[in-house]
């Protein structure tokens, strides 16, 4: 999330809050200053945004579609593939075609964000994968035997 420019915004928080803060902050190597930018943010994009959520990920912090185990950016795959297809998409998710539209949105308003996760995702490959996911194993498909 990044920007092009910004503003000083003081606030204060109670003691608990800020504890959290400095907890989430350490554990993602940000300083609170940042964290506390980046959840403002967030939770602006929540307002303006159906359906939208953060969370984190083994790709950092993502846009996801509530109520569901999809970043935004999996759900414009789908759609890509569907030829933007939103009912198509909805019925191969079962989900309502607003919460489709929702995602496509999310994407239309931040281009940059999506597209870059699609990029990223485009340039995965199964060693890299296996980086990640040391439970990742390979395997062939083989044509089954005619009897």
């Amino acid at each position: 999330m990044g920007s092009t420019g910004s503003v000083v915004v003081s606030m204060r928080l109670p003691a608990a809050s800020g504890k959290r803060l400095k907890r989430m902050a350490s554990r993602h190597g940000w300083t609170p200053s940042d964290a506390s930018a980046r959840l403002v943010e967030e939770g602006l994009r929540r307002s303006e945004f159906a359906f939208i959520d953060f969370r984190d990920s083994a790709a950092g912090r993502q846009a996801y579609v509530q109520g569901s185990s999809l970043a935004v950016w999996e759900v414009i795959l789908l759609l890509r593939s569907y030829h933007n297809d939103v009912s198509e998409v909805a019925k191969h998710l079962r989900w309502p075609e607003v919460k489709v539209r929702a995602a496509a949105n999310y994407a239309e308003g931040f281009p940059e964000e999506i597209n870059g996760a699609l990029a990223e995702n485009e340039a995965a490959d199964f060693e890299s994968l296996k980086r990640m996911l040391p439970q990742a194993t390979g395997f062939s498909s083989r044509k089954p035997a005619k009897s």
